[in-house]
């Protein structure tokens, strides 16, 4: 992990990765006396130095034999070259360096002896023969040694330098497994010493010491071991050229199928598996791209056969969206469209889950977007029932920071934590998902995240803390990796979390606009329409809103016909005309009014009577408060949503918990996840 490393293919990794192949076939001979050979290879030069030590030694004893000047000469250059062994060795480890400095000093010591005396002198042949052979087999012992403690070749001082500067001294780096532009380095902790968390924290200081960008260097720890893991290295991003969307993954199949958005940095699918995500939020600042994957995500669902999306975006009209409109059930693009869409939403949940139960599935499946011909889904006492299927719901929430802020933080508390087996989904896109714009309760309900560049430590927000821990770091791309993105979500492998994707680039200005018509109008047929059980909630809740839900989009009412060639998408001038359809929709008594204005205190319209009321004009004025909340909030009332009207109502908050727990109980109120909240049913909440 010290030195770059090129392959054969002239790739360049930052790793020094050494490969032991057996090449028992290498060489130029076969049977048993080849691999005899290659066998005892690696165990030949401690006898081939000994053997040259011999050789040396006779010759020298023909030139300096019985010479003091010579004596005096090899006696200094023995005790030079011991020293020089003892020093060299100071960067390897004790036992190495003892053992190198003993060979030198025993071999030049009987080299000096056999050229001044003659190498057959004396003990000399002795010496030589017994000593030789017992330094020659030391050496191999120590080799087999370490090669059967698992260690290649050993691990290189480089090496374990470079772990002891990050921090990870005494670690020990396993087999490297390399890839194409990719590298694993599993690695196993010294036991009691150091941790998975220290791995995690050295990341910045490796990417440092191998000249490569933090982002390329990912930690996975091995869910069976506190000590052992690996660190993936991606030496060259593959991301940096944009991907242009290729056509549906899946195309007029179920939306069962994961969805295909954009591809990991090892060049691999990034896909999206919506039934396993159940809700999303999508995150990321201005210019990260944050729009670029909701139209990868919107175009992979519109080829789908059994889905229906509602589109709110209050913030910006839809003018992201526009060539994608006509393929949108229920587009809500001001901000009291949104509001009713969240109502309907909230009324959808319960009418959709009691038809799934009466039809025998415990949570949404595509057989459920069919008609009901399977006795073993039926609502009838005998026999199939025949009814009209149930297509998924996605309820898409477009820069909901303006939404919440004009509805409240905990406006998707309730679908969040209730929609999970109505086969209804719920995307929440905007720029950050702090605690001041969203509930804490209802980003803890969004249990799949799509992080796209942020600034400073906002990607808390929407990762893990384990994921940001294994080196996911969006903040290094802020808004000058347009596109860049981490997923988050059951039903993707979660070594896959910390690894950064790229969704797909929908093209320059008018290329986006074909891709859109194409598939438009190229899926017009097999899209689903709303199912009568969701259409008809969310028509007792939204009224005309949803009715005319078209006709406000600046879509025909009927189903959307297949366009010509010739308009192959929505015009701009044909989206703006949407106002002049939803001023002819205004009640003449309203002709005049500001829509862009704040709304004026509900109890300017509810008739509030003077002085303390009684408990029947209390429990009336308090009927009809609940009513109007219905129309301009988020669908669930509270205390806390009575508080400014007590005065009033001349009675205290008590009293108000009192009598929303009887609407309660006579079924007027649903009550929710959240304590003291209750949804309002169609009912009571008809807009």
């Amino acid at each position: 992990m010290a030195s770059k490393w090129t392959a054969q293919d002239g790739r360049t990794y930052p790793v020094d990765v050494r490969q032991h192949e057996d090449r028992l076939n290498s060489g130029t001979g076969t049977g048993l006396g080849a691999w005899l050979a290659h066998r005892a290879k690696p165990y030949t030069p401690p006898w081939i130095v000994t053997g040259a030590v011999g050789v040396a030694g006779a010759g020298a004893s023909q030139m300096w034999a019985d010479s003091a000047p010579a004596g005096v000469g090899l006696t200094l250059a023995s005790v030079a070259l011991t020293a020089a062994a003892w020093w060299a060795g100071k960067a390897t480890g004790p036992q190495r360096r003892l053992h190198s400095a003993i060979t030198v000093a025993a071999g030049s010591s009987w080299f000096t002896s056999a050229a001044l005396a003659g190498p057959l002198t004396g003990p000399l042949p002795d010496l030589y023969l017994m000593g030789g052979a017992t330094v020659a087999l030391s050496w191999n012992i120590r080799q087999l040694m370490r090669t059967a403690d698992g260690e290649t070749s050993g691990e290189s001082s480089s090496d374990k330098s470079l772990l002891e500067k990050v921090g990870l001294a005494r670690t020990r780096l396993k087999d490297v497994k390399v890839e194409p532009n990719r590298v694993t380095v599993p690695y196993e902790l010294p036991a009691g010493e150091l941790t998975h968390e220290d791995a995690a924290k050295a990341i910045p200081r490796i990417a440092s010491a191998l000249d490569v960008p933090t982002t390329a260097i990912r930690h996975q720890e091995d869910p069976e071991s506190a000590r052992k893991g690996a660190f993936v290295i991606v030496p060259e991003d593959q991301l940096k050229t944009p991907t242009v969307w290729p056509g549906p993954f899946a195309p007029g199949q179920s939306v069962a199928v994961p969805l295909r958005v954009g591809v990991y940095d090892d060049g691999s699918d990034l896909v999206l598996p919506l039934l396993d995500a159940i809700h999303i939020l999508i995150m990321g600042m201005t210019g990260s791209g944050k729009t670029e994957g909701a139209l990868d995500v919107l175009l992979e669902l519109f080829s789908r056969k059994d889905v229906v999306v509602w589109l709110a975006d209050a913030a910006k009209a839809g003018q992201d969206f526009q060539p994608l409109l006509p393929a949108v059930d229920w587009a809500a693009l001001d901000t009291p469209s949104a509001g009713a869409m969240v109502a309907a939403v909230q009324a959808v949940i319960p009418a959709r889950t009691a038809w799934l139960r009466d039809h025998g599935y415990r949570s949404w499946e595509p057989a459920a977007a069919e008609r009901q011909s399977d006795p073993a889904h039926s609502c009838a006492a005998s026999g199939a029932c025949g009814c009209p299927g149930m297509p998924y719901l996605v309820a898409w929430m477009e820069e909901a920071a303006k939404l919440l802020r004009d509805l409240g933080d905990d406006t998707f508390t309730g679908i969040a934590q209730e929609a999970r087996s109505a086969g209804v989904s719920l995307v929440i896109s905007m720029q950050r998902a702090s605690g001041y714009q969203l509930s804490t309760d209802t980003r803890a309900s969004l249990p799949a995240a799509m992080c796209f560049g942020v600034r400073g430590d906002d990607a808390t927000f929407a990762l893990p803390d384990e994921v940001l821990s294994a080196g996911a770091n969006p903040a290094a791309w802020a808004n000058k990796r347009k596109g860049y993105v981490y997923l988050v979500s059951a039903g993707v492998d979660e070594d896959l979390y910390a690894n950064p994707a790229r969704t797909f680039w929908t093209g320059p200005a008018g290329q986006y606009e074909r891709m859109a018509g194409w598939v438009v109008d190229t899926f017009a047929g097999i899209r689903a329409e709303i199912d009568p059980v969701t259409g008809a909630a969310a028509a007792r809740v939204a009224g005309d809103r949803f009715t005319n839900r078209r006709t406000l989009a600046g879509t025909p009412a009927a189903a959307p016909e297949p366009k010509s060639a010739s308009s192959e998408s929505a015009s701009f001038a044909e989206v703006q005309e949407s106002a002049r359809h939803v001023a002819a929709l205004v009640d003449p008594e309203d002709a005049d009014a500001d829509a862009s204005a704040d709304l004026p205190p509900v109890g300017v319209n509810v008739g509030i009577p003077q002085g303390k009321p009684s408990t029947e004009e209390a429990r009336e004025l308090l009927d009809e408060l609940v009513s109007m909340l219905a129309s301009v909030g988020p669908g669930t009332v509270a205390v806390r949503d009575v508080k400014p009207y007590l005065e009033k109502l001349g009675r205290d908050r008590s009293w108000v918990s009192k009598e929303l727990k009887r609407l309660a109980t006579e079924g007027r109120l649903a009550p929710t996840a959240e304590e003291g909240t209750y949804r309002l049913v169609p009912t009571l909440a008809g807009v």
